[in-house]
Parts: structure tokens; sequence; C-alpha cells
């Protein structure tokens, strides 16, 4: 699910997929402390040792940067970068 957070006084532009996707390139980067070519999109978030933890962190910081309230558990649902960006990136662009 993804729901608006606040309505923005000065309207901004939602990113594209491509923005979300870069977004968690470097945020899973970050955290896994590699660099973002090394970081595959189509490669599962299991796959990548990432807990319960880090994932709602994650989310929680994706949720910030978007201004959209996303359920946590889209990652188990849409399980890499790839998947989860442009499930994202499809609803916002959809409801806006």
């Amino acid at each position: 699910m993804v729901q608006k957070l606040v309505e923005p006084s000065n309207k901004k532009e939602i990113p594209s997929i491509t923005e979300i996707q870069d977004w968690l390139i470097v945020h899973m980067a970050e955290m896994l402390d590699i660099s973002p070519d090394e970081v595959d999109v189509t490669m599962l978030f299991a796959e990548y040792g990432l807990d319960s933890a880090m994932t709602v962190g994650m989310i929680g910081e994706l949720e910030i940067w978007l201004g959209y309230s996303l359920d946590p558990t889209l990652v188990y649902d849409y399980s890499s970068i790839e998947l989860l960006s442009q499930h994202i990136g499809s609803v916002l662009a959809a409801n806006n």
C-alpha cells in the first residue's frame, strides 16, 4: 500500500521509477558498505542478507524521501530493487 503522508504546499514532481531505483541502489550500497556499482537490482533483498529491521528502516527512509506512507511488507511482495521501484513508481504515477 502506498498512501500520501501530507499534501505538500509546493507540489514536487513524483519521482520516476528510475529515480526511485537509483535512490534504493545508493541506500543499499550505504547499508551494505559497498559501491553502488556492486548492487544488482534484480537480486532479492534476502540474498543481500537484509534482516527485517534493515528493510523496515529502508522503507521508513524511502517514505520520508517520497512523502508517501509505504507498507513495510512491500519488500516481501516486491523482493528486489527492480520490482519494488517499478511497483512504487507505477502506483505513484497512477495516483497523480
